[in-house]
């Protein structure tokens, strides 16, 4: 996500739904800043149970940020709770927490003043008119409602939509089917060659705007079932402008039949985290491991998010002629 730059309480505010992907409700956010890897915002339900704060103090810690800012969703009561508890466990740990706001119904008030300098009816904000709200928006960042849309919006698609890619990937899989007929090394090389093919050829149509057809989503779906195809897709993802990507994975995710849902959802995954949008990226993991629980990618990408591994450590940064050497096999360089 693009760096910014928060000042105050009510940049904290305005920043706090375009780094989550929306907005909150009956929630602790931590933002962590002033360390070597920009900004992170950890979003925890209310209340948060002491064992949670002393992770997310930890994370923080162990990951540099050395001040926290801390934004309450919701009654004052577990607010308050939480915010304090919250507030001890990262003082404990070495992190300095400069502010503390409770916010609700287009108001906040700060839960650290105590000498009557904050107005009892709270003071008002609008997120509208934010520079930071501008630049989120004009860098592609959105803001949904609430975490219940943002998990909609990598819901698979229904009505005639759904019977369409139906029909595809039964076209599909009689495709296949008749490859299974020859000896299963030649099954798998072939699968291999085609996806090979067929994955940058989709992704380029798609940056150029042209939006993949139900086949092509259907043959993807079943060519991405192979690692070495899975590994191509999730290299060309593009790690410091990832915009387009997640619009392709998002819409082949919502487009697959569910036996082949957990590559392009871990690929949406992989994207949004790049992009440092953790909202989406941990809505597309649920989908990933709901449908595969051991979904290796998956389950990697879950450990690095959860251990606060920042996305500028988890960088690839590999191209398809190094993944092609890694594999073994023959390059455009050597060939």
């Amino acid at each position: 996500m693009t760096a910014l730059v928060i000042r105050s309480a009510q940049d904290a505010i305005a920043a706090v739904p375009y780094l989550l992907g929306f907005h909150p409700s009956r929630s602790l956010v931590v933002i962590g800043h002033d360390g070597p890897h920009g900004t992170c915002a950890v979003r925890l339900d209310l209340p948060v149970p002491a064992a949670a704060g002393e992770r997310v103090a930890g994370l923080l810690a162990g990951n540099g940020f050395r001040k926290a800012l801390l934004l309450g969703y919701g009654p004052a009561g577990e607010v308050e709770g939480s915010a304090g508890s919250m507030a001890a466990a990262l003082t404990a740990a070495g992190v300095d927490v400069v502010e503390s706001v409770r916010v609700r119904d287009g108001r906040w008030w700060s839960l650290t003043c105590t000498d009557g300098c904050c107005p009892a009816e709270g003071t008002p904000y609008d997120i509208s008119t934010s520079l930071i709200a501008a630049q989120a928006t004009l860098a592609g960042h959105v803001a949904l409602a609430d975490r219940d849309e943002l998990v909609r919006s990598v819901q698979p698609v229904g009505g005639l939509a759904r019977e369409s890619m139906r029909r595809a990937t039964e076209r599909a899989e009689r495709r296949f089917l008749r490859w299974a007929r020859e000896p299963a090394s030649r099954f798998r090389s072939r699968t291999t060659e085609e996806g090979l093919d067929h994955v940058p050829r989709v992704l380029a149509r798609a940056r150029g705007g042209t939006r993949p057809t139900d086949d092509d989503v259907a043959r993807l779906g079943f060519f991405l079932t192979d690692l070495r195809v899975r590994d191509e897709a999730w290299i060309r993802i593009d790690e410091d402008a990832p915009a387009a990507d997640i619009a392709f994975w998002r819409d082949v995710l919502r487009r697959v039949e569910p036996p082949y849902v957990p590559a392009p959802a871990s690929l949406l995954a992989f994207a949004a985290y790049t992009a440092g949008d953790g909202g989406l990226a941990n809505v597309a993991l649920e989908r990933a491991l709901e449908a595969d629980p051991a979904y290796s990618m998956a389950v990697l990408l879950r450990s690095l998010i959860d251990a606060g591994v920042p996305p500028a450590q988890a960088r690839i940064g590999m191209t398809p002629d190094q993944l092609a050497a890694a594999y073994h096999e023959p390059t455009q360089e050597a060939s």
